[in-house]
């Protein structure tokens, strides 16, 4: 079985990374979403939250699981015996730090392939950034984040 890592910290998951993940998705037999949890970044939403929103956006899907980690990503490709580490890429200016984190990766364990998808055209604006800024101010475009995802960006902004 072929298993395949799309990390980040998808704070929130967007309507991007749902596009590359189901895209992965039928590309391998398994994808583990691998969701960051850096203690020194302060989230929006808390890994909790972060996980069930990525499996709230991908129901039906059926050969996707979703795990926090906290450390190195290729610790936890090895863990979880993954052949790939899947990366969207939105510009050039993605693909030079991906590419520079690709080597770095092979540096240490050139067995782990990485596989880049370009980003859907559509969505090749979107980041988790950009969405968190519009949404503070109720300005967020209904495709940019699955419905669910709007609805719990409202309801955290509507809290501060």
């Amino acid at each position: 079985m072929k298993t395949a890592l799309v990390p980040g910290s998808f704070d929130p998951i967007t309507a991007g990374h749902v596009d590359i993940i189901k895209r992965a998705a039928t590309l391998f037999d398994h994808v583990v979403v691998a969701v960051l949890t850096n203690s020194k970044k302060q989230p929006l939403f808390s890994t909790v939250e972060r996980k069930e929103l990525i499996r709230t956006s991908l129901e039906g899907v059926e050969n996707v699981s979703v795990e926090a980690f906290d450390g190195l990503l290729m610790d936890i490709a090895k863990q979880k015996d993954a052949v790939a580490i899947v990366k969207g890429l939105r510009s050039v200016t993605d693909f030079e730090y991906e590419a520079a984190m690709s080597s770095m990766n092979q540096a240490i364990d050139p067995s782990i392939q990485t596989v880049f998808l370009q980003t859907d055209p559509a969505l090749s604006f979107v980041s988790s950034s950009i969405v968190k800024e519009v949404a503070k101010y109720e300005a967020l475009p209904e495709n940019l984040v699955p419905p669910h995802v709007a609805d719990a960006l409202r309801a955290k902004f509507a809290d501060k």
